[in-house]
């Protein structure tokens, strides 16, 4: 087994090359009205941490705030992406595409990454309103899933894209997941989480693949590694297991310029694509324990991202691989 070091960067969101940006724009708009909404009524308050501490019953202004504020960024969102992606594109009637060889299924990990973690937010939120468990996961869980759907009505739509029900089904599965663990066991044991590093295919199609580092973390599927982190002491409820102390198994795939091997033979390119899996330690940052509801809203927020770590990788080319620090 060899062993490599490897020190590579940070992370991003998806779908096809189009809808990578238009995820990213999504999801930071969300956490961004996350920290506009803590930060401007934290200021109006004398202790900020009894502010950003969950309310034992509703609090109903709290809870409009709520509503109101993410409607209006999410519709804010998709108006955006109405005038920055779509407008200028041929309309046709509803239709549906079927992509569901491209990428290696890098974009449906986005798209369950994606949804699993709006919802989460909705959630969150709700349950900062002190809103009941029934409302947060009606309501709150499934803001990433009606926002994907918007969207992809909206590619339904356009004659440059489609529909996809690949998709629909990744969309519905990243809700499903949050839902499931909430109605299964009061608490979320699985984390879907996200890292990235840099690699030679960008530079080899910049224009697709990206020019830059920023372009490289939205548009180089081939740097980018896509989790499930398991707690393990939420499984095993073992007294000596670091409650913060998680098991992750990651997927990705490399050697990829084009979306799939017909594609790149039409434009003269033979490319190498392969799978790669991965099995590494990582921290539930939302099991650390602290007083300070501050530093919680910290975490729940980075807790989207896989944490640097030795990691075993296997693919079919390189057998068993080992990196003492893998991004």
């Amino acid at each position: 087994m060899a062993w490599a070091l490897s020190v590579n960067h940070f992370p991003a969101f998806h779908f096809n090359l189009c809808f990578q940006h238009r995820i990213f724009i999504a999801i930071r708009t969300s956490w961004l009205f996350v920290f506009l909404f803590v930060s401007v009524f934290s200021q109006a308050q004398s202790d900020s941490n009894t502010f950003l501490k969950p309310s034992d019953t509703l609090n109903k202004p709290r809870r409009t705030g709520v509503y109101v504020g993410e409607s209006v960024a999410l519709g804010a969102t998709l108006i955006g992406l109405n005038q920055l992606w779509y407008k200028d594109y041929p309309k046709s009637d509803f239709h549906f595409i079927n992509d569901n060889n491209q990428w290696l299924q890098m974009d449906k990990l986005g798209h369950l990454y994606s949804t699993y973690h709006l919802g989460r937010v909705g959630a969150e939120m709700l349950q900062w309103s002190g809103a009941s468990k029934k409302e947060q996961l009606i309501y709150g869980s499934t803001l990433g899933l009606g926002f994907l759907t918007v969207v992809e009505v909206f590619d339904g739509f356009s004659q440059e894209w489609g529909a996809s029900s690949g998709d629909i089904i990744a969309n519905v599965s990243g809700t499903a997941l949050y839902v499931s663990q909430e109605l299964l066991w009061k608490e979320q044991r699985i984390t879907p989480k996200f890292s990235f590093h840099q690699t030679k295919f960008a530079s080899q199609r910049p224009e697709t693949l990206g020019a830059s580092f920023n372009e490289e973390i939205l548009k180089d599927y081939n740097g980018q590694t896509y989790w499930l982190s398991f707690n393990v002491h939420s499984f095993t409820k073992d007294s000596f297991i670091p409650k913060w102390l998680n098991l992750a198994i990651g997927y990705s795939g490399e050697g990829m310029l084009y979306g799939n091997d017909a594609e790149a033979i039409e434009n003269g390119i033979i490319q190498n694509p392969y799978r790669q899996f991965y099995l590494s330690l990582d921290v539930d940052l939302t099991k650390i324990s602290t007083k300070s509801h501050f530093l919680k809203t910290l975490f729940s927020v980075f807790n989207t991202i896989k944490i640097p770590a030795p990691t075993l990788q296997y693919d079919e080319y390189n057998g068993l691989k080992g990196h003492f620090i893998y991004f």
